[in-house]
């Protein structure tokens, strides 16, 4: 395994919930509550959940457009560290932090309002030379920018067009050049295709693997869509109301998912074979997902859970290796045990 890039260490992002008159903290969102995991260059990690679950407010912790929660009584103490290399730059402020933000960049799910109306494609490419002026110098600047526009497969006369004259791909196309113009190191990408038309999703994964390959880029890809995610990702991590359930390669988490939620996501997914549809083994969950106000005590996935037992409702589990034949990967179930979804 190559060497690990980022690592987030039991990341917190709680949002306060203001009631009264006097708008007094009465509880809070738990948006992401407890992820930890690594990026090791090059690779690409997949983030999987339904709709709600923390995964697109870890994609702006991961960016630093927002702060990590540290403790309710003092947001500068407790946990939660974003380690790029041996640097917590969620510890970082001002210069320190603009300058590691350039080895982190971001893509953002949707590419019509992702982008400004009013600026020209030259200038959104352009836009974050004038954040970092040390990067190229004024005069390159167009060249560059028209070099971006080339990489990511368009044309480069096109500069001085406005978003609207592209379509919802190549707007996605322009969103990726300007995450490419300072060099980073690692893209976030928040459901970058779940806009687009299913061809176009081809397109702009196949552009973002090959872009991979080229500049050694490593990639958190967060999605919905399981098929997409198992096409691009080396390794997969499985969100649930705001904490990881379940991560590990690939193949691990399509052919030997430990953990139930993995296993009735799987099962959801649509196979277009309908001997394969008639004969595998479909996951119906019983109840809605609890609110990330009122998290479950205990393992946050018993209410829902035909595996759980009386301890599940009391001791959280963690997302440690399990013996006894539950996988080679990482599941925060007390009774993980493989179970092959067709």
């Amino acid at each position: 395994m190559s060497e690990v890039i980022l690592r987030a260490d039991n990341l917190f992002k709680h949002y306060p919930i203001k009631a009264g008159v006097l708008r007094r903290t009465v509880g809070y969102v738990k948006a992401v509550d407890g992820v930890s995991f690594d990026l090791h260059k090059g690779e690409t990690l997949g983030i999987v959940g339904e709709s709600g679950c923390g995964k697109s407010t870890l994609a702006r912790l991961l960016v630093g457009l927002e702060e990590p929660f540290r403790s309710h009584a003092d947001k500068r103490e407790g946990s939660g560290r974003l380690l790029y290399g041996d640097v917590d730059v969620t510890r970082l402020s001002g210069a320190a932090w603009r300058r590691a933000r350039r080895d982190i960049q971001m893509i953002f799910q949707d590419p019509y309002t992702s982008l400004n109306p009013r600026k020209t494609v030259g200038d959104i490419v352009a836009e974050p030379f004038h954040i970092h002026p040390d990067v190229v110098p004024a005069a390159q600047r167009r060249a560059k920018v028209q070099e971006l526009l080339d990489l990511v497969g368009l044309n480069p006369e096109h500069i001085n067009r406005y978003p609207h004259q592209f379509s919802g791909g190549q707007r996605q196309r322009i969103g990726i050049a300007r995450g490419l113009a300072l060099n980073p190191k690692i893209l976030v990408c928040d459901e970058p295709v779940s806009a687009l038309d299913v061809s176009v999703q081809a397109q702009v994964v196949n552009l973002l693997e090959r872009l991979q390959q080229e500049l050694g880029l490593a990639y958190i890809f967060i999605a919905h869509d399981l098929s997409v995610v198992r096409h691009i990702s080396d390794r997969v991590g499985v969100m649930y109301l705001g904490t990881m359930a379940e991560i590990g390669d690939e193949d691990q988490i399509y052919s030997r998912p430990t953990h139930p939620y993995t296993q009735a996501l799987l099962s959801a997914v649509p196979v277009p074979d309908p001997t394969l549809r008639n004969s595998r083994d479909q996951i119906v969950l019983t109840g809605d997902v609890p609110s990330p106000a009122n998290p479950p005590a205990g393992c946050r996935f018993h209410t829902r859970c035909w595996r759980a037992q009386d301890r599940c409702e009391v001791e959280v589990p963690q997302l440690i290796m399990r013996p006894d034949g539950a996988g080679d990967h990482a599941s925060a179930c007390h009774f993980a045990e493989v179970r092959q979804v067709v």
